[in-house]
């Protein structure tokens, strides 16, 4: 098959391209198909126009419409229009469009009118890796901003051929919005290729370091420092937290610490530019994710937290969502009652006081996740979606 895959925004920061649409392309050349990843980088201008080869994967970074800048609606409207026709001039026997938002959700409402009109056997498909609709709660959207999305979403899984989704609770909704189950393929994310190995083996001491791998979108801040306290109180602990927010989270986490006289318990890395996030996986003795109970979190997939079970380290999570497919409790992670930080704070207390079971956590966790969710057996999820 050849299969064209549509981006919603660029390589950087997010990563839905990265992450989720380059690895499926990755695995499906490796099952023999072709595959063409097109990119709108609206938000990393840096790679505008720039193509390349990334394993037998063509990538495709369209330019930025010029002329247009200045014209808002006619920005959108020719670089999803770019989108689409490139999509075309490669004449695929599918297009997978990655969410049912923005510019993939305009060349796709593009393409079906092509399809409309010509009478084209090219099958459009549409991965769903998030409820668009609760994104509109968090990020700043106008009120037109938001209508729209909504409308793009509803359409856009209800005009696909098959959708792909990254996680169960989104499966439910979808099939809630109208779309067949049989149209309905759980396809989560999988291990980024090239993941290394884990180290071969961690400290054997009680005590450590604790790991916040992060975008600051999952939880309330309140909790982080009400954590922070909690294990402090029970056992010495350094906490290091990579990652920023959309919003500057991370400097409004740092005031709540200072306030509360727990600032020199927790180091924030930010996305360090000269050191990979494995060196902090390999430095950590145990790894924090929590995950409010909202609807954002319950249907969202994260691959963060598939990068801290890849890397041996004893997660303790919230039981919210994917967290309870990533992880079997007791035995590749610890799953605590939503939003229960006294629960959380003592499973993170028992790891740190037990180097023991940290170390069979950790290599449980890797082998599992290792073996379910490498892409080149998911990628038969996409196959049997393309059909």
């Amino acid at each position: 098959m050849n299969v064209v895959l549509v981006g919603p925004f660029g390589l950087q920061p997010k990563g839905t391209v990265s992450v989720r649409a380059l690895p499926l392309a990755r695995a499906l050349v490796e099952r023999g198909h072709r595959a063409t990843v097109l990119i709108p980088p609206w938000d990393d201008p840096p790679r505008a126009g720039l193509s390349w080869d990334e394993a037998g994967v063509r990538v495709v970074n369209l330019p930025l419409p010029g002329g247009v800048m200045r014209l808002p609606p006619l920005f959108h409207f020719t670089l999803a229009l770019s989108l689409a026709r490139r999509a075309l001039a490669v004449q695929p026997d599918v297009v997978h469009l990655f969410k049912p938002k923005a510019y993939a959700g305009l060349a796709h409402w593009l393409l079906y009118r092509w399809r409309q009109m010509t009478g084209a056997r090219v099958r459009l498909v549409v991965d769903a890796d998030d409820w668009e609709q609760a994104w509109n709660e968090v990020l700043p959207y106008s009120g037109l901003q938001k209508r729209f999305f909504a409308w793009q979403e509803r359409w856009g899984l209800s005009h696909a051929d098959t959708v792909t989704v990254a996680s169960k609770a989104l499966a439910d909704l979808v099939a809630a919005a109208g779309v067949p189950r049989e149209r309905v393929f759980y396809l989560p994310n999988g291990l980024p290729p090239d993941t290394p190995d884990p180290p071969p083996a961690r400290r054997t001491e009680p005590g450590g370091t604790v790991l916040l791998y992060t975008r600051f979108a999952e939880f309330r801040l309140a909790r982080i420092v009400s954590l922070v306290r909690l294990v402090g109180q029970e056992v010495p602990a350094r906490w290091v937290i990579v990652g920023r927010g959309f919003r500057g989270e991370e400097a409004v986490l740092a005031r709540q610490l200072a306030q509360a006289g727990l600032a020199e318990a927790v180091h924030f890395a930010g996305w360090p530019p000269d050191r990979p996030v494995e060196a902090y996986f390999a430095a950590a003795d145990v790894a924090v994710h929590p995950y409010d109970d909202t609807l954002l979190n319950r249907t969202k997939c994260s691959v963060k937290l598939v990068q801290l079970l890849a890397a041996g380290l004893p997660v303790v999570a919230d039981a919210v969502g994917q967290n309870c497919e990533y992880i079997q409790h007791g035995e590749t992670g610890i799953l605590v009652p939503p939003e229960d930080d006294q629960a959380f704070a003592a499973a993170v207390v028992s790891l740190l006081r037990s180097p023991a079971r940290r170390q069979e956590t950790g290599r449980a966790a890797a082998r599992s996740v290792r073996r379910k969710y490498a892409w080149s057996a998911l990628v038969q999820t996409a196959e049997r979606a393309y059909h």
